[in-house]
């Protein structure tokens, strides 16, 4: 693999890396975009109610404010990937951060209910190439090793941090008026934007490898109509004849897609990327990782707020423990990965958030003390995003700078259309077992299948990982034997 640094001086032992200020800026650069990405999806959730009562929105309605994005970003992440690849990082970067700032606007002055749905779907769309693009652009300039190792740790901890950060940017805005939720990343977007239109380095377009359209518009229809459909199938019925005919639908595009990518020259995704068992591990590990924290906070949110009483503003300050977990792992994740690998820090962080989902399940009543009952399980379930990095860490490892954004591509599209997934499951379970206003008491009842299907999700995720620490010891294990074999016969020769 040749990837080329921008200006890391390290050591002879590798412990020590200086990056210059225009280093640190194209990175810092990259980290804001992605916070807003990853902001934009949990900040939003926060200002629904105000939304629906100004803007007089249904619940059905009101859920398409999330989905939309979630359509459009999940949708064509791996088309964003390959396009990064394909056209050049830097242009297509540039492009869908002005998308992104011009939809943020829009959404922040329209005063219809669809528009403002089109507005979301518009900037998830500019997120599915600003993510895996950005990310590409630093595994393609931080040379494989603790260079890159630190970059992608800071970088990915900014993701989560937008994520973990969402509901408190949520309350505070919520509180000035709903639209600031769509106007406060204007001018941040357009701030990195300017910032990349320097920093950002000029890359020249592949060489080789056409632009594969039938497979783009394949799998991007096939990815739309999976996500469309499991986000609406908990209000039209799992079982009803749209939803059993759209799972159809998907099924046949993803055959066609296949077949596409089996028989043309320059496909959009080189099918062997998959059998890479690194980047199949880690995007299982982020799609237990996504899914448990989106399904468990959407429940965190509806029942202290909806079933307590809380306010926005309390529920955002009582899980900014996590958000504070996540950001100052930013300072030791990556020496974690030098030092232990990424395989144990995955299945150790991932085995902690699963603890922490299940000792919130056992403890939670309807009227829980914050320091008894809350902040443990908010501490374990934050700790457990410290391996987040690592994940993404493991996804791009011995990848090929060609296909970085594609790596990129797959990794992400597991998180979005994998939590989607969940999060749709998790709710079906949860509506089936609430009806409208109800007791703490019976809110509870109805929310718990929920949090232990979110627990179960990260427990599965957790036992993966381990499965995958495993099989990397037996490996260094049969290598280490088969070296000493070696060893011998030429000494005996």
């Amino acid at each position: 693999m040749s990837s080329t640094s921008l200006n890391p001086h390290q050591s002879a032992a590798g412990s020590a890396i200086r990056w210059s200020g225009r280093t640190w800026g194209l990175l810092i650069t990259l980290c804001v975009v992605l916070f807003l990405d990853g902001l934009d999806v949990s900040m939003i959730g926060v200002a629904l109610p105000s939304i629906g009562a100004e803007l007089d929105l249904s619940t059905s309605s009101l859920q398409w404010l999330i989905s939309g994005y979630v359509l459009g970003y999940g949708g064509l992440l791996l088309v964003g990937g390959r396009t990064a690849d394909l056209l050049g990082r830097r242009r297509v970067f540039l492009i869908a951060l002005a998308v992104f700032a011009a939809a943020s606007l829009l959404g922040g002055l329209v005063s219809s209910g669809p528009l403002l749905i089109a507005t979301r779907f518009i900037k998830g769309l500019a997120a599915a190439f600003t993510a895996p693009t950005g990310l590409s652009i630093i595994t393609t300039n931080f040379a494989e090793g603790p260079a890159r190792n630190k970059a992608l740790s800071i970088y990915t901890v900014f993701g989560a941090g937008g994520y973990s950060s969402g509901l408190l940017f949520g309350g505070l805005m919520t509180g000035v008026g709903w639209r600031w939720t769509f106007l406060l990343p204007v001018p941040i977007a357009l701030l990195a934007l300017a910032a990349a239109w320097v920093l950002v380095p000029h890359d020249e377009p592949a060489e080789e490898g056409g632009h594969d359209l039938l497979g783009a518009l394949t799998s991007g229809a096939a990815m739309l109509l999976l996500v469309y459909t499991v986000v609406s199938a908990p209000e039209a019925g799992w079982a009803s004849a749209r939803t059993v005919l759209s799972f159809v639908g998907v099924a046949a595009l993803f055959a066609a897609f296949v077949t596409i990518e089996r028989r043309i020259a320059h496909p959009l995704i080189r099918l062997g990327i998959l059998r890479k068992a690194t980047l199949v591990r880690a995007s299982i590990a982020i799609v237990a990782v996504g899914g448990s924290y989106f399904s468990w906070q959407f429940i965190v949110t509806l029942f202290l707020q909806d079933g307590l009483g809380w306010s926005p503003l309390e529920l955002a300050l009582a899980l900014l423990p996590i958000g504070l977990m996540v950001t100052l792992s930013a300072v030791f994740s990556d020496k974690l990965v030098d030092r232990y690998g990424t395989a144990p820090i995955i299945a150790v962080t991932m085995t902690v958030m699963a603890a922490g989902y299940l000792l919130f399940l056992v403890r939670l009543d309807t009227a829980p003390t914050y320091l008894g009952v809350l902040l443990p399980p908010l501490l374990l379930i934050g700790a457990g995003w410290i391996g987040f990095p690592a994940i993404n860490i493991q996804a791009t490892s011995g990848i090929d700078d060609d296909e970085q954004g594609l790596a990129a591509g797959v990794l992400q599209t597991s998180m979005q259309v994998g939590a989607a997934i969940v999060l749709a499951v998790t709710t079906a379970i949860i509506t089936s077992g609430t009806t409208g206003v109800e007791s703490p008491a019976a809110a509870l009842d109805g929310f718990q299948p929920g949090l232990a299907f979110a627990t179960a999700v990260s427990a599965l995720g957790a036992l993966v990982a381990i499965g995958g620490l495993v099989l990397d010891w037996r490996g260094r294990r049969t290598s280490e034997a088969v070296g000493e074999d070696e060893a011998e016969l030429v000494a005996a020769a």
